[in-house]
């Protein structure tokens, strides 16, 4: 059998969209560092080259500065998003000491209503799982994945409940801007809705300024107040904490209830050992990062993996790529509970960007997977409606993952 060059490779071919592990292979093989053809962007594979740029934040900064843009008909191009380098940068797309400033601000917050939530997650399990059974199915994805960690967001900044549907759109049209697969109009539409969400979410924290509360929109307001941050990076924050702050729940809750629902024998044995749960989530994330990678900045001309790489390139940093590299683990491909390894994975990313909201993922999907195991004898795919993913080279998300569940006899 011929061998496809990486270089004739096509990143946006549907088919490496649904199912990308094959060209990751092919990358890390062939390619680990490999410059997209006709673009400033190198695709990075290998789980030694990841975590060595990870570690390099001088050269490799995390601003976002690009994102890769393909639409129909046309060869991929780099859209700006630095503003031609007056973008303020918050969080996970911000460079020490700006960074370790604003979670210092974040961090304390989210811990404390995380030891809380316990209760609150639950509830919200139980409701959004009498709203959406219907019968014998579920549409798992839409119904139980998507909604529950944007409800948690908002309650955790302080938005009313009643924003949360329109919370949920905005959310995920943000993540869909970096997702390369994306038509002029659409393109267009997404911009109008990133508008549209600063917008709503500098009158929320324009109302906290007159009345702090406990929440997460009072901590900002308060430090505004103090002369700690500028309203300008207050707004920011919480732009970036509801675009990204649902996006790897909800992947982590779908992608692993859709690989427990092609393993009847592993759902028999969760159901039996509850205490393996925490060991399936760390496979599940491994083997289906929610995001499949993050942006770096490059900031000077360098050399990865013995790639030459000029300044003002970017790199995307395939967790899920490294993640399946069989030079850190073993049998990379399959779900092995015991897997000493596989907690030490880098789909929350790794090094002082570790997500902040990993500890609330792993609440949340626990609940809402103990909740599936709890409730059914047995779960799987609906044979006339298979699971769909969202188009991204960004995202590794269910836009629908039908159900079929057998309930148990109460």
């Amino acid at each position: 059998m011929t061998r496809t060059s990486a270089d004739a490779l096509d990143v946006f071919d549907p088919a490496h969209i649904d199912d990308p592990y094959p060209l990751y292979r092919r990358l890390r093989e062939q390619s680990p560092v490999y410059r997209i053809p006709g673009t400033d962007f190198y695709l990075v594979t290998s789980w030694d080259l990841v975590t060595e740029a990870v570690s390099r934040g001088d050269e490799f900064s995390s601003h976002l500065t690009g994102a890769l843009l393909r639409q129909e008909g046309q060869p991929p191009t780099t859209f700006d998003m630095d503003g031609g380098g007056q973008a303020i940068h918050v969080l996970a797309t911000a460079d020490d000491p700006s960074h370790q400033a604003q979670r210092k601000l974040v961090q304390p917050l989210l811990a404390k209503r995380i030891r809380g939530l316990g209760p609150t997650v639950t509830e919200l399990v139980d409701r959004l799982w009498t709203e959406e059974l219907h019968a014998d199915r579920m549409e798992w994805a839409a119904g139980m994945a998507d909604r529950l960690p944007l409800s948690l967001v908002a309650d955790i900044i302080g938005l009313p409940d009643a924003a949360v549907p329109q919370l949920l759109t905005w959310a995920y049209d943000s993540t869909e801007m970096l997702g390369g697969v994306v038509d002029a109009d659409r393109f267009m539409q997404l911009v109008t809705a990133a508008t549209e969400l600063t917008g709503y979410l500098h009158t929320e924290f324009a109302a906290a300024q007159r009345n702090p509360g406990d929440d997460l929109l009072g901590v900002l307001a308060r430090a505004y107040a103090a002369g700690e941050i500028t309203d300008v990076v207050a707004v920011l924050i919480l732009v970036q904490l509801v675009g990204a702050g649902g996006e790897s729940t909800a992947g982590l809750i779908a992608n692993g209830a859709r690989l427990l629902a092609t393993r009847p024998d592993l759902q028999d044995e969760l159901r039996r050992e509850p205490a393996l749960l925490p060991a399936f989530l760390d496979e599940a994330l491994r083997l289906e990062s929610p995001f499949r990678g993050h942006h770096r900045h490059v900031t000077t001309d360098t050399v990865l993996g013995g790639i030459e790489i000029p300044a003002g390139s970017h790199l995307l940093l395939q967790w899920g790529a490294a993640n399946r590299d069989p030079a850190r683990f073993d049998d990379p491909d399959t779900i092995d509970l015991d897997r000493r390894s596989g907690a030490n994975n880098l789909a929350f990313g790794r090094g002082i960007h570790f997500c902040i909201g990993s500890a609330l993922a792993k609440l949340e999907a626990t609940a809402a997977l103990t909740a599936l195991l709890e409730r059914t004898t047995d779960f799987g795919l609906v044979e006339d409606a298979p699971p769909q993913w969202f188009p991204s080279i960004f995202v590794r998300r269910h836009r629908s993952l039908p159900l079929r569940l057998r309930i148990r006899s109460t």
